[in-house]
């Protein structure tokens, strides 16, 4: 018996303006202020530099307890819209930041914040390559524990950039020693994970998270390869590996999921039928109550080996079955990668 190829939404086609309260994502209806913050780095330069380029006024580096004060000189001088980064740098104040964000939304001063993490062996890959030393890396526990001790730091020889052992050490103690100090800032923020992403990626990224400003929740579908790991920001992983595969078709094996012959190849599964309409009665039974949470974003990943073909089949389909119920965002990391740098 043939089975039902009845597709949940229609074919993905090169994507369409959304409806948006922020149609060109550059005319904000009212104040927009962006806390950038996260784990050293993870890339917030460039988002500061991606945020700029989209008419933001950055500063980096502002002590948390000059935040109230900055924001106060508020629109006249900065614009309607602010992006401020802090981190590790300001670690002393680090621990009253959280209240302060609190305080400031009980006032009417809604602050989204954007936190970028990465995991520790792409961090100490980043420092290594770039030989610049952690922030933390004179100040950590064990190394003012035993100068207090009069036995000099921890690691008095070390190279603190990670390139031999000992540094290595000293720097995986001070990667793991801010995600402590910003473990609280983490818990309330948008979580973006860089382990994978090039800075062309990252870009694109947040320029399309600038744009959901203004809705309820946005829902993003991110296809990944498991090879690769999985993201770090998915508050959901759907693991596809047990479809069928274009791959080991040779005329399908160097096309994507969002190629006309792979999409039919796909389509004639009744079990990717069966997946999307899982995947998909899932999420809609619990948008309505992550939307009560005030939650911002929910991401979920959809992973398969190699992030090709069918988890980036299945995030287009998904995001076209709920673009009409909630502003939607679609992103293909291992495909995203290929996109070339900016001159």
């Amino acid at each position: 018996m043939k089975p039902d190829t009845s597709p949940l939404v229609t074919a993905p086609s090169p994507p369409q303006p959304q409806p948006h309260p922020h149609p060109r994502g550059d005319e904000p209806a009212e104040r927009e202020v962006i806390l950038v913050t996260g784990t050293s780095g993870s890339g917030k330069s460039v988002v500061l530099r991606a945020l700029e380029d989209v008419g933001f006024f950055c500063v980096d580096n502002l002590p948390p307890e000059l935040l109230r004060d900055f924001l106060a000189l508020g629109n006249a001088r900065f614009g309607r819209r602010v992006a401020v980064a802090v981190d590790a740098r300001s670690a002393e104040s680090l621990p009253r930041l959280r209240t302060l964000l609190q305080d400031l939304a009980g006032e009417g001063i809604v602050i989204r914040t954007l936190f970028l993490d990465a995991t520790t062996e792409a961090l100490v890959r980043r420092f290594s390559e770039s030989r610049r030393p952690h922030p933390l890396s004179g100040h950590l526990p064990s190394a003012r524990g035993d100068a207090a001790a009069g036995a000099g730091p921890a690691f008095p020889s070390t190279d603190p950039t990670g390139t031999d052992a000992s540094g290595r050490r000293v720097l995986v103690e001070a990667i793991e020693f801010e995600r402590e100090l910003l473990a609280d800032l983490r818990q309330d923020a948008t979580v973006m994970d860089t382990s994978q992403l090039r800075p062309v990626q990252l870009r694109l990224w947040v320029r399309d998270l600038v744009r959901a400003t203004g809705s309820r929740l946005t829902l993003v579908f991110e296809s990944f390869a498991f090879k690769n790991g999985v993201p770090l920001d998915a508050d959901f992983v759907f693991d596809v590996r047990v479809l069928p595969n274009p791959h080991y078709l040779p005329d399908l094996k160097p096309l994507t999921g969002r190629d006309a012959p792979v999409i039919e190849f796909l389509e004639r599964e009744s079990a990717v039928h069966e997946m999307l309409e899982h995947i998909a009665g899932f999420l809609r039974r619990w948008l309505p109550a992550f939307e009560d949470d005030q939650r911002s974003y929910l991401t979920v990943g959809i992973g398969c080996t190699g992030g090709q073909h069918r988890s980036v089949y299945l995030a287009e389909r998904l995001a076209a079955a709920f673009r009409d119920e909630i502003f939607t965002l679609v992103r293909h990391r291992e495909q995203d990668a290929r996109l070339p740098e900016a001159p």
